[in-house]
């Protein structure tokens, strides 16, 4: 895992994690876990894993948004549904 005093990493996690929608710790976890999985140690290939992370969501931002707005509008009997009382 990258040390914090890593800028750099921790820059391209944050914006992997705000083109995500979730929060820089896990962002990171998911660039740490596909590193695992490749056999990555180094922090320079950490950061040009998190770049090709961010560039491959980035290639596919229009897909991205239109699943997420699909699963955000109410479908049929959901409409009157209420999260709380």
């Amino acid at each position: 895992m990258a040390g914090l005093s890593d800028r750099a990493y921790t820059a391209i996690c944050a914006r992997l994690a705000s083109s995500l929608g979730v929060s820089l710790a896990s962002a990171r976890r998911r660039v740490d876990i596909r590193a695992a999985q490749a056999g990555i140690r180094e922090p320079e290939a950490k950061r040009a894993l998190a770049e090709e992370l961010l560039a491959e969501l980035q290639g596919s931002d229009g897909e991205h948004h239109s699943l997420l707005t699909a699963q955000l509008e109410a479908v049929g009997t959901d409409d009157n549904f209420m999260v709380e009382d």
